[in-house]
C-alpha cells in the first residue's frame, strides 16, 4: 500500500445507510440505492495537515488520503488537477457582477474533468487484477478511460450511443479503445455495458467501480476549498447530467468541514441541464422527489445527455439543502454561453461549460444570482472536442483580393 493512503473504510449507502465492506458494489442490497465510500476521518485528521498538502506537488494527487488507491501511483499522469481558477475580469463587467470565476477544466490531459474519475477507476481495476477496463460515455469519459487504460496496458472497450461521432470517438480510437456503438441512447448503452459488466468482470469505471470513480471528481471541491484559502465561493454552478459531479464536489466540501479544514456553511451549488434533458432542474422547479427518465433526449450538449440520471436525487437533494437551483436551458442559449465565454474570457468551453453561463445570465436576470455574490462556473471540459458541433454567429467570414487596397476598403466598412 502506498504510504500516503488511509485504507477506505466501507462503502455506504446514501439512502437507507447499509454499510458493506470496501470493494466492488454497484448499489445497495438492501434498498438498491447508490452506494459511496467513507474514510477513517479520525486517522485523516490526526495525519494530514494544510501545511503538508502545499508541500505537495501541483496535481490531484496532493490529497492522496482523501482518495482510494492503495498502490503507487507511478507511471501515471502528473498533471491531472489542480487546474487554475481564473477571474473573469471581462466577463464581470459586462454582467455588472461583483466576482466571478471559473474552474478550468479544459487543461487537463484528456481537456475535461473525466481525466481525474477514469484515472481513478482504472487503477482500481488494475489493483483487483480485473481483465480489462472500460465506460458507458458520450464522449469525455471515454477518452479519459482510453488514455487510462494505454497508460496502465489494460484492454478497453467503450460503450456509446451510435450516433456519437467526431473528435471524442476519434482520439478514444487512437488511445486504443475498442469503440462499442450501441443503437439507442446513452441509457441504453449504459444498460447494456452493466450487463457486459457483469458478465465478463470487466472494470467499468462508472458502473461498477463507479463508488471509486467519482472519488477522482470530488477532487475539484477540494482544489476549490483549498484554491480560495480554505473557503468557499458563495455560490457555485456545475453543469448536471447524472449529477455525481455537483454530488462529489459537496462530498469534498463535507470531508474538508470533517477534518477541520474548512466550514461551508452558507455556500451554495446550484446545477444546470439542457432543457430537452432536464429531468433534474424538471424535479426541482415543481417540487418533486421524483426523477422522472426523458426517453432519447435529443441535444446539443451531448455530454449531458443522461435521461435517467445515476446520482439525480442525490444532487436535488444537495441543491435544496444549500440553497441553489437546478436550472434548464436552450441549446441556443448553451451556444451564445459557450460564445460568450470565449470571446471575453479566452476560454473556449464544452457545450457544457455554456450551459452554466447560460444559467448564470437567466438566474441573473431572475434574481435568483445576486450580483454582489462571489461566483464560481465550472467549466467541465474544452470545446476543442466538440468543434464539429459548434458554429456561433461569427462562423462564417468576408474573402478579398490579395491586396492592400480591396483590404482597406473592407476594413473601412467594418
Amino acid at each position: 500500500m502506498s504510504e500516503l493512503a488511509i485504507e477506505t473504510k466501507y462503502i455506504r449507502c446514501k439512502v437507507c445507510g447499509e454499510e458493506y465492506p470496501a470493494g466492488i458494489r454497484l448499489a445497495c442490497e438492501e434498498c438498491f440505492g447508490p452506494v459511496g465510500l467513507a474514510y477513517d476521518y479520525d486517522a485523516i485528521r490526526e495525519k494530514l495537515t494544510k501545511d503538508l498538502i502545499k508541500k505537495r506537488n501541483n496535481n490531484f494527487w496532493r490529497y492522496a488520503e482523501l482518495l482510494p488507491v492503495n498502490e503507487p501511483v507511478d507511471g501515471f499522469d502528473p498533471t491531472i488537477g489542480f487546474t487554475p481558477i481564473r477571474r473573469c475580469r471581462n466577463l464581470e463587467e459586462r454582467l455588472d457582477l461583483k466576482e466571478l470565476f471559473v474552474k478550468d477544466e479544459t487543461v487537463n490531459p484528456t481537456y475535461s474533468f473525466k481525466d481525474r474519475s477514469a484515472t481513478i477507476g482504472v487503477l482500481k481495476s488494475k489493483e483487483w487484477k480485473l481483465p480489462a477496463v472500460g465506460c458507458a460515455s458520450t464522449g469525455n469519459l471515454a477518452t479519459a478511460t482510453a488514455a487510462a487504460a494505454a497508460k496502465a496496458e489494460l484492454p478497453c472497450y467503450i460503450f456509446v450511443p451510435a450516433s456519437l461521432s467526431g473528435p471524442k470517438i476519434v482520439v478514444s480510437q487512437a488511445y486504443g479503445a475498442k469503440i462499442i456503438g450501441i443503437e439507442g441512447s446513452y441509457d441504453d448503452a449504459n444498460r447494456i455495458a452493466n450487463l457486459v459488466a457483469d458478465k465478463f468482470g470487466y472494470g467499468l469505471v462508472n458502473i461498477n467501480v463507479r463508488p471509486y470513480y467519482i472519488e477522482g471528481s470530488k477532487t475539484i471541491g477540494l482544489e476549490i476549498l483549498e484554491q480560495f484559502g480554505w473557503t468557499s465561493p458563495d455560490h457555485i454552478l456545475i453543469p448536471l447530467g447524472s449529477g455525481a459531479l455537483l454530488s462529489a464536489v459537496y462530498k469534498a466540501y463535507r470531508e474538508f468541514e470533517t477534518i477541520g479544514f474548512t466550514d461551508i456553511s452558507g455556500a451554495r451549488i446550484s446545477g444546470s441541464q439542457p432543457e430537452n434533458c432536464s429531468p433534474i432542474a424538471t424535479a426541482f422547479s415543481t417540487g418533486s422527489n421524483e426523477i422522472i427518465p426523458v426517453e432519447s433526449p435529443e441535444i446539443y450538449a451531448e455530454s449531458l445527455a443522461i435521461g435517467d440520471p445515476a446520482s439525480g436525487l442525490e444532487a436535488l437533494k444537495i441543491i435544496r439543502e444549500t440553497g441553489g437551483f437546478a436550472d434548464a436551458t436552450t441549446d441556443n442559449e448553451i451556444l451564445n454561453g459557450q460564445y460568450l465565454l470565449a470571446k471575453t474570457e479566452g476560454i473556449f468551453a464544452e457545450p457544457a461549460g455554456g450551459t452554466v453561463v447560460a444559467s448564470l445570465i437567466r438566474r441573473l436576470e431572475s434574481g435568483d444570482i445576486d450580483k454582489d455574490e462571489r461566483i464560481l462556473l465550472l467549466i467541465t471540459g474544452s470545446g476543442l472536442k466538440t468543434i464539429n458541433t459548434f458554429v456561433p454567429e461569427e462562423a462564417s467570414f468576408p474573402k478579398v483580393p490579395s491586396n492592400l487596397e480591396a483590404v482597406e476598403r473592407f476594413l473601412e466598412v467594418t
